[in-house]
């Protein structure tokens, strides 16, 4: 079903370079739409309830390690979609997951709850979104930002194209500087896994002491990811300077061999090359659904529709649950999933005429409260459906940002999988508001991180 709304331009193309809206269009920002351009009015038989501000701090409690608790815990589900009954429901599920369906049918299933619409940050960052509205243009073809670093967040709010829509992806809140011990596996079809242990930081120049403004102008933000277990695999680390225009100035990376005990540019770690320790189910520009330069595909805003997506999946990062429990043969365990009715941005991205990437096409589903991704389809160069994504986020209401609990990529062909992100059996949860500085995120940092 598609919403037919001022706010929606259907089948614009990322090589067409928009201004910012008016001050009319950004005046609906905070009146019919939410702060960061969502719907603020439900839907029109009630299944998608009005947003009214989402949880705010305080919405639970939250224990000595940082873990929130689940503030919908007395909630049961309304239903639950199986292989029996998804084609009645079928308007509302995604491709992937109804193929999900058909190579799982006794054991994958949705159990569908009440829509909850938690999504909420910080006041900053909603004027931050304003700002953005009223300045930021697309520049290069719509692989970089124009007058973005005034505002530093949701660069379009209210998006006009696809590559916008995949911009405010890119440019959304996750945080003052966070970092993560979390998890990860790829099970073998029997089910059979090893957990790889992993620490990442993620550091943004709004947030550091001491950055240059002008040096810092192209970076979006700066990232460390290092492999802690299991000992073969440990000290093997990477580091990003993410620029904002990755054409025009591409992302800078470097890695850390422990075997070697040397760091090298690592310029391959981006578009299609293989995700560090994902024995080869996932690319490194499927961390975070998406991520990188949108310069190999042409965009496509689809529209806007509604569908059952993960969300508020608050029993996935609870510390009472083990990797056990989560991960099985074929799929993660559905039973320890939360799905609700939310609208969605479908957005496609197909290969450009002359580019390489594994994936010729990339159907994306963009959850409009959070601007994240939710579900993602794959396509291979046969236009065949390869791999469904589909990322299980709750919304850490103590620091007002939506949140990983979980990231599943499913390998139709192969009957395999990979899911990172967990964090129920990590030292502590996510670590919000750390002091960082430029000299952590240098060649000679990344030594001695690696260093075992």
């Amino acid at each position: 079903m598609i919403f037919k709304s001022g706010v929606i331009v259907l089948s614009l193309l990322a090589s067409s370079v928009m201004a910012a809206v008016s001050q009319q269009e950004a005046d609906q920002l905070g009146a019919s739409l939410t702060p960061l351009g969502a719907e603020k009015a439900g839907n029109a038989d009630g299944s998608i309830p009005a947003w009214t501000g989402g949880l705010k701090p305080g919405a639970g409690s939250i224990d000595a390690k940082g873990y929130v608790s689940d503030p919908y815990a007395s909630e049961k589900p309304l239903f639950t979609i199986t292989a029996a009954n998804a084609a009645q429901y079928k308007d509302k599920l995604t491709p992937g997951q109804m193929a999900m369906f058909k190579r799982y049918a006794s054991t994958y299933k949705i159990p569908v709850y009440k829509t909850e619409r938690s999504a909420s940050v910080p006041q900053k960052i909603y004027d931050a979104a304003k700002k953005s509205a009223l300045n930021v243009e697309l520049i290069s073809d719509g692989n970089g930002l124009a007058h973005f670093t005034e505002s530093r967040n949701y660069a379009f709010p209210i998006p006009k194209n696809g590559v916008e829509v995949y911009w405010n992806h890119q440019t959304r809140y996750r945080g003052e500087n966070v970092q993560r011990w979390a998890a990860q596996a790829a099970p073998m079809v029997d089910g059979s896994y090893t957990i790889v242990e992993t620490n990442d930081k993620n550091s943004f120049p709004q947030y550091m002491d001491g950055v240059n403004p002008d040096a810092a102008s192209n970076v979006l933000f700066y990232y460390i990811f290092a492999v802690t277990a299991p000992a073969r695999l440990a000290g093997s680390v990477s580091m990003a300077h993410e620029t904002i225009d990755q054409v025009k100035e591409p992302r800078k990376a470097w890695m850390y061999s422990a075997g070697q005990r040397r760091v090298r540019r690592a310029p391959q770690l981006a578009y299609d090359a293989p995700g560090l320790a994902s024995d080869g189910m996932r690319t490194s520009d499927n961390a975070d659904m998406m991520n990188g330069a949108p310069d190999r595909y042409d965009w496509k805003l689809v529209g806007k529709q509604e569908l059952y997506i993960p969300y508020n999946s608050y029993k996935l990062q609870s510390p009472d649950v083990k990797y056990a429990d989560i991960i099985k043969p074929g799929h993660i365990n559905q039973d320890l999933t939360r799905y609700e009715l939310h609208r969605v941005w479908h957005v496609t991205a197909t290969l450009k005429p002359g580019q390489r990437h594994i994936y010729a096409k990339r159907d994306m589903y963009f959850d409009e409260d959070t601007w994240t991704i939710a579900e993602v389809d794959h396509y291979d160069g046969r236009g065949q459906l390869w791999r469904v994504g589909e990322n299980h986020t709750y919304q850490q209401y103590e620091q007002q940002v939506n949140a990983p609990a979980a990231q599943g990529f499913y390998d139709l062909l192969a009957g395999r999988y990979i899911v990172a992100g967990m964090s129920n059996e990590a030292k502590r949860g996510p670590l919000f508001g750390q002091r960082t500085k430029m000299s952590d995120f240098t060649p000679a940092s990344l030594r001695n991180v690696g260093i075992r």
